[in-house]
């Protein structure tokens, strides 16, 4: 890009949309009835360069909502004890709240008209957000309420590989086995995953 061109918007790269990555880390599959556990988002967006970066991450551990189901299979796959005290795990409204705020702030600072989930099979977190945002009774869930970018797809057509490991390491990236299946590592990771592709991308058809 040269020096007299003006950098691209976010709004107009995306049409309108600001892309959030986000993972969650759960207690089972069934949305309505098992525990949000975890929840990590990754704000984006492009440098004066036009290249596709993070901005910011935010992430919070989640107390099980009221009634909520615990699938022991699921615990002992991501390793989360759910009431541990050292997790200080927020009631599932404040942990949203603390999602939530400051994707509508660079909603509104980026002139999107709304966030767009970002995800590695990204139907199953949006269930989730979408779930916990209903239980909640949050009327302003900044997420497209079925709209996603799935990092799957993309991977499989840019590496031909569709896990997330598998993809980061044949994007270039390095990744930790240890830290997986943390919602904050795992949303880190596949922020670099998709910025990686866009650009690339982006650089292909320049």
């Amino acid at each position: 890009m040269s020096d007299d061109t003006p950098p691209q918007k976010i709004a107009n790269r995306f049409r309108g949309f600001l892309p959030v990555v986000v993972d969650v880390e759960t207690a089972g599959f069934n949305p309505k009835r098992d525990a949000l556990l975890e929840i990590a988002a990754v704000i984006l967006e492009l440098g004066d360069d036009g290249r596709l970066q993070p901005l910011e991450t935010h992430a919070c551990h989640v107390e099980p909502f009221p009634g909520a189901n615990l699938d022991e299979k699921s615990l002992e796959f991501t390793g989360i004890d759910p009431y541990h005290p050292f997790r200080f795990a927020k009631p599932e409204h404040e942990a949203l709240r603390q999602i939530f705020q400051p994707i509508r702030r660079a909603v509104r600072e980026s002139a999107c008209t709304r966030a767009i989930l970002v995800g590695h099979n990204p139907s199953f977190d949006l269930s989730f957000v979408n779930a916990a945002a209903g239980r909640c009774r949050i009327k302003r869930n900044p997420f497209h309420p079925f709209s996603s970018f799935d990092t799957v797809t993309l991977a499989g057509l840019a590496f031909g590989q569709t896990v997330l490991a598998r993809a980061a390491i044949a994007a270039g990236m390095e990744w930790n086995q240890e830290q997986a299946h943390s919602a904050k590592y795992d949303a880190e990771r596949t922020a670099e995953l998709f910025c990686t592709i866009v650009n690339r991308w982006d650089a292909s058809t320049v």
